[in-house]
């Protein structure tokens, strides 16, 4: 820590609070470069923490965290908030197993007051948290930070919307990095952003609201001057939310250390729902990163000297694989449609948005809307095909039953990825529980591709199926083998891999691999089932009469997935073959390397071997 002399000292935001204001610009620039150092060395989510550094050491030298209470929404960018409590000196086991998380975790520190991983909560928990807060009379103050992409999803202005009306004491700060809604902020902006958040403005408003509540139309003029004044000479976007129920601030040079503790501290005190709008760069400070912030989102181990980011494995991603199906398939059909939530770059949709503009749709991060709106675009003839996150697709479940799935017209279609195990992110981005909530949902089609070359015949299948349809596959690379011509698989049925006695593995996924060498042991029959829904039910007859024991393996969580389907179909024919269902247990899976949690579950070779053994030791036959 000799290169960090300041930061060293600050051990909790305790310490950060003793430091004078002229030594703030000092401590910024060190943890912006403790940041970089310590990222480049360990992998994880870089830019978005480089651009919000002025604004966790503001929040955290104005507020009196933990007492005060700080919520991050989505948790990309709380790295330096982790850095300045108390986890400085853990950052080299950020996203490794038995490390510190990689977003905020209540578990982990008394600072993290919501565990997070996904967009746009904040807000909402916040208010929750105020509201307690303010029957707790204790004085505690709530802040949410929420990006500019997180605002867009529903349930941010849901939670507006009620914040506004229950007129609750909180802030909530709009972190703006990208999304250019406003003029570039100037001296004149944050002069102004001081006047409107000092106690003699405040003073002055709330004492006139007061002597002018009995003058309604005085009143009311005197509101809509403040609200103009407010549109002229910050931004339009102050209108909107004042009409919410908030007083808004801003927008204030997110990287002014100064100026973001000037005004937090006349905010700090202020009544009612408090916003304020910040502008930030992100990846501010590291020149790799500000030019290309999409890149250095979330990265890999890399030279911080060179800024060169490793090249990619030579065996194409999942997502790759979708991109370059959805392109081939847009050149001979114009009625095909790309949808995806903001999350074309992680997607791989990033080359069909500029080869077919007209044909892709970015909804920002409204997941339900985009199910909607592709089952509208359905219903108009056209050929809706969404790549959602697995972890994002959980969050569509009412749109895709009530909406989606009733009708035969409505032809959606899911490619959602990252399903199962997906390594360093941990618990809150495990692809877990797809197979067990879609598989109860009518008229769905669901498919399980065991390599690539399966998984692009089956979002061929999808295309041409004619009915609602998801394929899921995992994050990474796939495994290299050969790309066949397009064909549409038979709809339900398996394909038989290998022939063996006595035991059967039906696998579901890209688990597949993973069988075949304890098949090859124990000599048992491996099925590679594809269809989850619906499943081949033939097969399954055919080897629980052919076999004393089943096995079914899947990347799913073993609660009603496709194991599940199994037993029912056993259950159904009256069939007592032993079955062993093999997939994710009932916990949240914590964060490891892909192949550290699978061997760890015992989903890896030798795993499946073992729990095979064990099953048929039980049983009583060896």
């Amino acid at each position: 820590m000799n290169n960090y002399p300041l930061l060293s000292l600050i051990n909790s935001p305790e310490d950060l609070r003793l430091l004078n204001k002229d030594q703030l610009p000092q401590l910024c620039q060190e943890l912006r470069g403790y940041l970089l150092e310590s990222v480049s060395q360990t992998s994880g989510h870089l830019a978005s923490g480089l651009g919000t550094v002025e604004l966790t050491v503001a929040l955290h030298y104005v507020y009196k965290t933990p007492f005060d209470q700080l919520i991050w929404d989505v948790g990309h960018q709380a790295y330096p908030h982790k850095i300045l409590t108390g986890r400085r000196d853990q950052m080299s086991t950020i996203r490794q197993k038995d490390g510190i998380h990689p977003f905020p975790w209540r578990e982990e520190s008394e600072f993290d007051v919501l565990s997070v991983g996904h967009s746009s909560t904040s807000i909402s928990a916040g208010l929750g948290i105020a509201v307690a807060a303010e029957r707790e009379n204790a004085g505690r103050k709530t802040v949410c930070v929420i990006g500019d992409g997180a605002i867009t999803a529903g349930m941010a202005f849901e939670a507006l919307n009620h914040a506004g009306s229950v007129h609750t004491d909180m802030l909530v700060i709009l972190n703006d990095n990208e999304m250019s809604i406003s003029e570039n902020v100037g001296a004149l902006n944050n002069h102004l952003a001081r006047i409107f958040s000092g106690s003699i403005y405040s003073t002055l408003r709330d004492g006139s609201k007061k002597i002018l509540d009995k003058v309604p139309p005085v009143k009311n003029f005197m509101k809509k001057t403040e609200e103009h004044m407010k549109g002229v000479m910050f931004s339009p976007e102050s209108t909107l939310f004042e009409e919410l129920g908030f007083n808004y601030i801003g927008p204030v040079d997110g990287h002014n250390i100064d100026e973001l503790v000037a005004t937090l501290t006349n905010m700090r005190n202020l009544k009612g729902p408090q916003f304020l709008h910040i502008k930030t760069k992100k990846g501010k400070g590291y020149a790799p990163a500000e030019k290309d912030p999409i890149g250095f989102h979330g990265v890999p181990k890399f030279d911080p000297i060179s800024g060169e980011l490793p090249k990619h494995n030579t065996k194409p991603t999942y997502s790759k694989i979708f991109g370059d199906w959805l392109c081939e398939m847009a050149e001979k059909d114009s009625k095909i449609i790309g949808i995806t939530p903001a999350m074309r770059e992680g997607s791989g949709m990033v080359e069909f948005s500029q080869r077919f503009p007209e044909q892709y749709f970015d909804v920002a991060i409204a997941e339900q809307h985009a199910v909607t709106f592709a089952t509208g675009l359905a219903i108009g003839g056209y050929k809706p095909r969404s790549c959602d996150l697995l972890d994002i697709s959980t969050t569509c479940l009412r749109s895709i039953n009530s909406r989606c799935c009733h009708s035969k017209y409505c032809l959606y279609y899911f490619a959602i990825d990252r399903a199962g195990i997906v390594g360093a992110d941990g618990p809150t981005h495990q692809g877990a529980f797809d197979l067990s909530f879609m598989r109860c949902i009518p008229n769905m089609i669901i498919m399980t591709p065991s390599d690539e070359n399966e998984c692009r015949q089956m979002l061929y299948t999808g295309y041409q199926c004619g009915k609602p349809a998801a394929v899921r596959y995992p994050r990474g690379n796939a495994i290299g083998v050969e790309l066949t011509p397009l064909e549409m698989l038979p709809i339900g049925k398996s394909r038989l891999i290998r022939e063996g006695q006595k035991i059967a593995i039906l696998n579901f996924g890209t688990l597949l691999p993973s069988a075949l060498e304890p098949a090859e042991k124990l000599n048992a029959t491996v099925v590679d089932m594809r269809f989850v829904k619906p499943i081949d039910i033939e097969m399954i007859d055919v080897l629980a009469q052919s076999h004393d024991y089943l096995v079914t393996l899947e990347e799913n969580a073993i609660q009603g997935g496709a194991g599940s389907a199994v037993a029912e179909v056993l259950n159904s024919s009256g069939k007592s073959t032993a079955l062993l269902q093999l997939g994710l247990p009932d916990y949240f899976i914590p964060q490891a390397t892909q192949q550290e949690a699978l061997a760890d579950l015992r989903l890896d070779t030798k795993g499946i071997e073992e729990k095979i053994l064990n099953f048929i030791a039980k049983q009583g036959n060896l």
